[in-house]
């Protein structure tokens, strides 16, 4: 697998590659590093490295419990639980380290919203173990709206991050210390369940996979657990992580709710005691608000065109007080959805947010025929749309064939193209999917992509 280059996406032409970033990231290090100084908040264990201090500023992250409720905490960018090399082992690429594999691949990652998943704890004689805890947190993350709907948009990229200890830091007990290839570990910042790593070294690991819009780091514990980094500015891309533990059920719901956040740009919608009434100005994420219900209706904003339906989560849209940490003076769409705490769906506003972040790294057509390719009528040219429902029109010269709608492979012979065998002709198709769940129009334009070819008789 050629090393990880970032891309520039557009929806009527192919992508562009541009600037080779992992190998910026990557130098000559070696895959296994020496203990990162300073990661404070670590579990006070026999064998800790020591942490004098960092030059990297700590995340605010969010720690989950298993009642599904949420919290805040600080995470340390470095973690002092890093893999030194062992003997043997001391290159990129050795017993797999670091070797890409697809998941799940649906097409070009210029036309496609790639997750990396990368594994921690897991040995070398376990790598078959973290694909297939891999896989079943992305069975987890899909059997979730719109994820359910949407799946097609995504490519799915497994990166191995061969550990020598098997296992992670806090599990079972706050005196077990393993050293792994990310540095993972519970008890950061005196919390049991949350589960943090190494930034630093999962952004080498990803910056190995064609594209990274999601990294998903999963752990090699059956303890319930994980964190959700979403103050993450990588310059791979991807504006967050999500760490989950690989052998517990309940855990995928984490990333799901961390997605919520990079995808959506939804805020949180719980609320701590004591934080007061919130008094600043209209908050930009679709889902919280400081106008009640009958003032947004008023004003058709915000969740207006979603108010007295049933949503999803339960229950039916309207504003209930408290979300963004504030108890009073914000306002939620729902009593409850995942973004207020985990094991449910998301709300309608929600899942509008989205539905149109998916589509904000994702097409809803794609071909096989680059796009602005010099075809003739001898040719047969053939589009794929991802999402079911999707509605295709084609146009020639700028007008539309209404007997070619919805054709997903023609024969261009079909086009009876007349004039000069020399003159070219401008060949569209137009993709738009009309789901419901996007109601707002601002929203709805991303929901439209077009590919162009020229054809000649």
């Amino acid at each position: 697998m050629p090393i990880r280059t970032r891309r520039r996406r557009s929806r009527t032409a192919p992508a562009l590659l541009t600037a080779a970033l992992a190998v910026a990231l990557l130098g000559a290090s070696p895959a296994w590093s020496a203990p990162e100084p300073g990661a404070s908040g670590a579990p006070a264990a026999p064998g800790a490295a020591a942490a004098p201090g960092t030059d990297r500023p700590p995340h605010q992250v969010e720690a989950f419990d298993e009642d599904g409720t949420i919290a805040h905490a600080t995470a340390p960018a470095a973690s002092p639980y890093l893999a030194t090399p062992p003997a043997g082992l001391t290159a990129p690429g050795a017993d797999g380290d670091g070797e890409v594999t697809a998941l799940v691949r649906n097409g070009d990652p210029a036309t496609k919203l790639d997750v990396v998943v990368v594994g921690d704890g897991y040995t070398a004689q376990e790598q078959q173990k973290f694909r297939t805890d891999a896989a079943e947190k992305w069975r987890e993350i899909t059997a979730v709206e719109p994820y359910a709907t949407y799946r097609q948009l995504f490519n799915v990229w497994a990166v191995p991050a061969v550990s020598p200890e098997s296992g992670v830091t806090g599990d079972p007990d706050r005196a077990t210390v393993r050293h792994t290839a990310l540095g993972s570990y519970f008890w950061c910042d005196g919390v049991e369940r949350l589960l943090c790593v190494d930034d630093k070294a999962v952004d080498r690991y990803a910056a190995k996979a064609p594209q990274a819009d999601l990294v998903i780091v999963v752990a090699n514990t059956a303890k319930y657990g994980g964190a959700g980094y979403n103050d993450i500015k990588s310059p791979l891309g991807y504006e967050g992580i999500a760490t989950v533990a690989g052998g517990n059920a309940k855990s995928g719901q984490i990333a799901v709710h961390e997605t919520g956040h990079s995808l959506g740009k939804l805020a949180d919608e719980y609320a701590y005691d004591g934080q007061g009434t919130y008094q600043g100005a209209e908050p930009p994420e679709a889902n919280i608000s400081t106008l009640t219900a009958d003032r947004m209706r008023d004003q058709g904003t915000k969740w207006a065109r979603w108010l007295g339906q049933a949503s999803p989560d339960g229950g039916t849209v309207g504003s209930f007080e408290g979300g963004g940490y504030y108890p009073t003076g914000l306002y939620r769409p729902t009593e409850n959805s995942i973004m207020r705490s985990l094991g449910r769906e998301f709300n309608l506003p929600g899942r509008e947010a989205m539905i149109a972040g998916f589509y904000r790294h994702a097409t809803p057509l794609t071909s096989p025929t680059p796009t602005g390719s010099w075809l003739t009528a001898t040719d047969r040219l053939t589009v794929d749309l991802p999402v079911p429902g999707t509605q295709l029109h084609w146009y020639l010269d700028g007008r539309e064939q209404p007997r070619l709608r919805g054709r997903t492979a023609l024969d261009l012979d079909a086009l009876h193209l007349t004039g000069p065998r020399s003159r070219p002709h401008l060949l569209t198709a137009v993709a738009t999917d009309p789901t419901p769940a996007v109601a707002d129009p601002a929203l709805r334009k991303e929901l439209t992509g077009s590919l162009s070819w020229l054809v000649t008789r």
